[in-house]
């Protein structure tokens, strides 16, 4: 749902955009219990020593399942970009309805149960101080798929916010003890703070997350 007195046919076109971004993203999920399922990730080789076809895995599967997750990801950022175009649209559309220190705001709520709430800074924000930057997002991750995107600053990260951070391992535990589970992300990227969750796990490369999140310089 998007928030109070918001265009119809943009909020309509957004709720579109997001259903099929929650399809490609579960097609996606597919696709890696496949490679999961014959413990190869999208790099490993499919030939032997002797440079035959691996007898231990069903390589057709894993190089279609492969194929499909490269086309997926490719429409996952096209799709990703045109939900952005289509927040500035609603907002545009935005017909009062401030919060108390008078940005805009609206909130979609995704058809996988998620939410991302989406604020138009004007300035009056700038208490939310940010702790750690995102740095590069691998494709098809946990963290691809939740919205992060590099040089998003971080506001939250679950337990984690400027007022108790002290060292990045803080945020790494949160991580590691929250496999499966989803973890509340607030970032500001530009003008716009984002709400949402991403959830850590293994998905066929190195880490849970598959992005790098660093300490500021300055904090």
């Amino acid at each position: 749902m998007v928030g109070y007195n918001m265009d119809g046919a943009a909020r309509d076109r957004v709720m579109k955009l997001i259903q099929d971004k929650d399809r490609i993203e579960s097609e996606i999920r597919e696709q890696n219990l496949v490679l999961e399922a014959n413990h190869v990730g999208m790099q490993d080789s499919l030939t032997d020593s002797e440079g035959f076809p691996r007898n231990d895995i069903d390589v057709y599967k894993v190089r279609h399942a492969r194929h499909r997750i490269i086309c997926l990801q490719n429409d996952h950022k096209n799709i990703m970009k045109q939900i952005e175009q289509g927040l500035g649209d609603v907002h545009a559309g935005f017909l009062g309805s401030t919060t108390s220190n008078g940005a805009s705001t609206s909130q979609l709520t995704y058809t996988n149960g998620h939410s991302r709430d989406i604020t138009i800074s004007n300035g009056s924000d700038a208490h939310e101080h940010t702790f750690a930057v995102v740095g590069f997002v691998q494709e098809g991750s946990p963290a691809d798929l939740s919205g992060l995107c590099e040089n998003d600053n971080i506001i939250q990260f679950g337990s984690v916010t400027a007022n108790n951070f002290s060292d990045i391992t803080q945020v790494h535990n949160v991580v590691m003890h929250s496999v499966g589970q989803p973890i509340q992300v607030k970032v500001r990227r530009g003008t716009h703070i984002l709400c949402m969750t991403v959830t850590p796990r293994p998905w066929g490369q190195p880490g849970l997350l598959g992005c790098q999140i660093n300490r500021l310089a300055f904090t």
